[in-house]
């Protein structure tokens, strides 16, 4: 691969340049003969050589065109290999089968996003591996109580076992980010995990919540929620919106779904 792409800002292009760093996080994937991993934004193939070396499939989606250029030329005599020149963002995963394990260097400025829209895609993915930022690798995994846990902490929650596995520097990479990043594993949890009856209305819920933080729960969803519909899901509504668990905010999204469903509903 050549060494003299230069990398680009609006992209969110920081190329991981450290050994040490790339066996750590091979190391943490555990390719295997039988998977088929994608790649999200291989840049300059720090971990995709050896990836691409010890599974059985591996796809690369690459947005740069320029990159996904050299990488074609790279790999073009691994006939287990595929490089997409396509935005994640639209990519359509399933189309690479099932059981996927997906990795990747998300460019920070799409990260949240694409975290969203693989969530949706939780169905054909077995796991997944990112190197992201730290500060949002946090908010991920933070529990009930934390000052970081939010509506990512919940929107991930609710369909993932989210595992933060070690912290990378920002020596890591060239161009140096002005932050650190972390790897973290993502696991699609049972299908029974938690019954969410309209994600929309779960989403727009945690989401009005969160934007009152300071409030209590009272305050925040008074325009949703009565007080009555707080208590019977659980929660207290003196409290603050970042003391209330997963479970609380799938409960009171279904209670109130019920609810308009059966006003609506002919008598």
């Amino acid at each position: 691969m050549s060494r003299g792409h230069r990398p680009r800002k609006r992209f969110g292009q920081h190329f991981l340049t450290d050994q040490t760093t790339i066996d750590k996080i091979v190391a943490a994937i555990q390719p295997q003969s039988t998977d088929t991993i994608v790649e999200i934004g291989p840049g300059q193939a720090a971990i995709s050589e050896p990836l691409a070396r010890l599974a059985g499939v591996f796809h690369a989606i690459e947005f740069d065109r320029d990159l996904a250029a050299a990488l074609k030329r790279q790999f073009a005599t691994q006939t287990n290999v595929t490089i997409h020149e396509a935005d994640a963002l639209r990519f359509d995963f399933p189309s690479l089968g099932n059981d996927l394990r997906i990795v990747g260097n998300l460019p920070y400025n799409i990260s949240t996003p694409l975290l969203f829209r693989l969530t949706e895609c939780r169905h054909v993915i077995k796991d997944m591996h990112f190197m992201l930022q730290k500060e949002v690798v946090d908010r991920m995994a933070a529990p009930p109580g934390n000052k970081t846990y939010g509506r990512l902490s919940i929107m991930l929650g609710c369909y993932m076992e989210i595992e933060p596995l070690f912290d990378v520097p920002a020596t890591a990479f060239s161009p140096q980010p002005k932050v650190t990043s972390s790897i973290v594993r993502l696991r699609p949890l049972p299908v029974d995990a938690y019954t969410i009856t309209d994600h929309e209305k779960l989403s727009g819920i945690v989401a009005e919540a969160f934007s009152k933080r300071r409030k209590t729960l009272r305050n925040a969803l008074r325009a949703i929620a009565t007080e009555e519909d707080l208590i019977a899901a659980g929660m207290d509504p003196a409290s603050r919106p970042e003391q209330a668990t997963i479970a609380n905010y799938v409960t009171l999204a279904n209670q109130i779904t019920r609810s308009q469903e059966s006003a609506h509903s002919p008598v």
